[in-house]
């Protein structure tokens, strides 16, 4: 009974820090699109390179908030239920 409670408490902290991730790639894509619109305000004949860098580097960031989020579901759907048959 308490391999399970440590097995899904373990679970639910994992989780929890997993989902934790998609802060920073909310953070940096604001950051990136202020300093985008800066460049286009100071250069506005660059602003079809500057949009293309900003949306190919916001795409590239978000895939560890993605990544973290799907670490964040397989820890509370999937884990618990691998884990608890093992025991």
């Amino acid at each position: 009974m308490l391999d399970k409670a440590i097995v899904l408490a373990g679970c639910a902290i994992g989780a929890g820090l997993a989902l934790i991730s998609g802060v920073g790639p909310g953070i940096g894509e604001g950051y990136a699109v202020g300093q985008a619109c800066a460049a286009i305000g100071r250069q506005p004949e660059c602003k079809g390179d500057v949009t293309s860098t900003m949306l190919l580097g916001c795409a590239i960031a978000e895939t560890t908030g993605i990544y973290g989020f799907v670490t964040g579901l397989l820890l509370i759907f999937a884990a618990p239920r691998m884990f608890i048959g093992m025991l």
